[in-house]
């Protein structure tokens, strides 16, 4: 239910708020020398994200009762979708002054709102869900996107930027440029969040809201880690990149240097997640979602094939190629949910994890050669060498639980994964400084001699 929930808000807020969150890093991003066009655009942008953000609401709450029976089947949910106006409200609001944190690349006041937005959804969602039970859903999400919009608002006011006096034509010249590139990144949005939200009533029109948990428990974990790492490095590299999006070769060394450390840091704790996943399975839930294991491992696979792809396609978002970003996220849409709903029939909610896997598999092969084209990007030797080992490796710890009895699978994964952990430590010790490591394991370091 809270996965539908959030399905709900995220499709409202993405299709409400235009993508000008996105278009809004890119427009400041690229102005980083202009002092004065940076003023314009976040004058703009703030103005803009408001608006948004009470239409988005008034049209959520409007439609309540269509969206809650559509979703849940009947209007029981009404209430619950009408309170989730007020997350889309402030969800939109929030981006519009989040694009300039992350426009100026001011990544400490980046870290301190995912903590806090993470904090206090704890702190206060939980007692609200303990509580309320399903009741309590809406109302929890709404709070954690309020309190998103307190923080955001707090952080960007601190950046030091000069009020601008804008005149009508000057605002709507601004407006406009935010629309034109917003636009194409909201029905990005709306596709990639559409085909999650399909594939959600795939599962539960063909197993029940059962099922449909177990592939939301699956996906959350699967995701976790991965997402974690991506979303965190993400933040900073789009800025950059779009900062250099004239230069090919520039381009082409950062998406490299992205995928490399993307693979070292996310690669071992995948292949343990996979290995590992009755026991995290049953540490982050309970006992009773076993059933999510099978789906948990195909996302695991799929994750691997992600973290290889995701630095490519920031190309196309750093170039501002429109139709291409667009038409690609299309065929990633019509494919993600054509494997689904071929393959849940006949397999059931772990149909949905192998829809996820084939999906990358797919669109790995489409954005490498998109980016080829483009910039005539290649990996790095260093990246093949990296790509050639670990995805093998993931796929041979998989198939291990397909052939091998139960102890001797996990034996062989977790002694690949210590083994891979150890590799990737080594290697990024070559890359940072002895001083970007915890303390903890700085003594570990002396393995860049070995």
């Amino acid at each position: 239910m809270m996965a539908l929930y959030n399905s709900v808000a995220d499709i409202a807020q993405t299709v409400a708020g235009l993508g000008i969150n996105v278009s809004g890093v890119r427009q400041i991003a690229a102005s980083s020398q202009d002092t004065t066009r940076i003023s314009e655009v976040v004058a703009v942008l703030r103005r803009v994200s408001i608006i948004l953000g009470l239409v988005g609401a008034a049209l959520l709450l409007l439609f309540s009762g269509p969206v809650a029976e559509f979703t849940f089947g009947d209007r029981q949910h009404m209430v619950g979708v009408m309170i989730l106006s007020l997350a889309v409200f402030f969800q939109i609001a929030a981006a519009g002054r989040g694009a300039l944190i992350q426009g100026v690349r001011d990544i400490s006041s980046l870290a301190w709102l995912s903590v806090l937005g993470g904090l206090f959804s704890l702190v206060v969602g939980v007692p609200i869900i303990y509580f309320l039970g399903s009741r309590g859903i809406a109302i929890a999400l709404a709070a954690a996107a309020f309190a998103s919009f307190v923080a955001s608002w707090w952080f960007s006011r601190r950046i030091d930027i000069p009020s601008v006096s804008l005149s009508a034509g000057r605002a709507l010249q601004e407006t406009s440029a935010l629309f034109k590139l917003g636009i194409v990144f909201m029905a990005s949005g709306f596709l990639t969040m559409g085909s999650a939200y399909a594939i959600r009533l795939i599962v539960s029109s063909e197993s029940g809201l059962h099922a449909a948990g177990l592939y939301q428990a699956a996906w959350s974990l699967g995701g976790l880690y991965a997402g974690f790492i991506l979303q965190a490095m993400g933040t900073d590299f789009y800025p950059r990149l779009t900062a250099v999006a004239e230069d090919n070769a520039e381009c082409n060394r950062l998406v490299n240097e992205q995928t490399e450390v993307s693979i070292l840091l996310a690669g071992p704790g995948l292949i343990a997640t996979l290995t590992l996943a009755p026991a995290v399975m049953a540490l982050f839930y309970s006992s009773e979602f076993q059933g999510a294991v099978e789906i948990l491992r195909w996302i695991c696979l799929g994750m691997m094939l992600r973290i290889v792809a995701w630095p490519i396609g920031f190309i196309v978002l750093a170039k501002g190629a429109k139709a291409i970003f667009f038409w690609s996220e299309v065929a990633a849409t019509v494919v993600h949910v054509g494997l689904a709903w071929l393959c849940v029939p006949k397999f059931g909610a772990a149909g949905a994890g192998f829809a996820f896997f084939g999906l990358y598999v797919w669109h790995g092969i489409l954005i490498y050669c998109v980016a080829r084209r483009y910039t005539n990007f290649r990996w790095s030797p260093a990246n093949r060498k990296l790509i050639i080992a670990y995805l093998p490796i993931s796929g041979l710890v998989f198939g291990a639980f397909q052939f091998l009895p139960l102890w001797q699978a996990t034996s062989l994964g977790l002694a690949i994964a210590i083994m891979v952990g150890l590799y990737s430590l080594r290697m990024l010790a070559g890359l940072l400084p002895e001083h970007a490591f915890p303390r903890l394991i700085r003594p570990l370091l002396n393995m860049r001699g070995v």
